[in-house]
């Protein structure tokens, strides 16, 4: 149905049909894929982490994971996960963010909180639905007295976590241009997107297939 690449740093979106599975290929490993989910027929009804969280009693997400909206309702589930841990708290990165984080020389630098504000604006999104995302692939451990961080990730190329839309879903994706912390190996890199229908064979993860 759909199988794009979507070049490192950039934005990217769709609506991924009730049933159909959408599939993230993290191409050369170790590539962020910061995401957000909506309600295709009504935005205001939105991934939650907190819902999220609560309902599976776990912070990080894999196979059979639920993405719940802000009314507890399914939007998503993982139906196969070949990395085995993806993080719901690290957030998105921003300008002001950067610059708090690792100096006023990063204010220029590009992020995912623009990639998810310019990808919006082309479905009527504004920075009010801006909400706490998913980040496919980053690594957040986090220690038994609550402290966590953004540390060298688990990914490798090829691996790929595969999604079910359990109704009409917007997917906002930004490829993460962080390059201030391990997130991206310092080397924000390609992913792929595909797009497949019920029944329909999930993609081959190898570069160019």
């Amino acid at each position: 149905m759909l199988d794009v690449t979507v070049p490192a740093r950039a934005p990217w979106s769709a609506v991924v049909r009730a049933g159909q599975e959408l599939t993230i290929v993290d191409l050369e490993g170790n590539q962020a894929v910061d995401f957000l989910a909506f309600d295709a027929h009504d935005t205001s009804l939105r991934y939650s982490a907190p819902d999220t969280i609560q309902a599976q009693g776990s912070v990080f997400l894999t196979t059979g994971s639920v993405l719940r909206d802000c009314e507890h309702q399914p939007l998503l589930t993982v139906v196969a996960d070949d990395c085995g841990r993806h993080d719901t708290l690290g957030g998105a990165c921003s300008k002001e963010s950067n610059t708090l984080r690792y100096g006023h020389h990063t204010a220029g630098q590009h992020a995912c909180a623009e990639n998810f504000l310019a990808e919006g604006s082309r479905w009527g999104l504004t920075k009010r639905d801006l909400v706490s995302n998913v980040n496919w692939y980053m690594n957040v451990p986090v220690d038994p007295d609550g402290a966590l961080g953004i540390v060298d990730g688990i990914s490798s190329p090829g691996l790929s976590v595969t999604l079910r839309a359990e109704r009409d879903v917007l997917v906002v994706v930004s490829n993460c241009p962080q390059v201030n912390n391990p997130c991206n190996g310092f080397d924000p890199t390609p992913v792929r997107m595909v797009v497949t229908d019920p029944g329909v064979d999930r993609p081959d993860p190898t570069p160019g297939a």
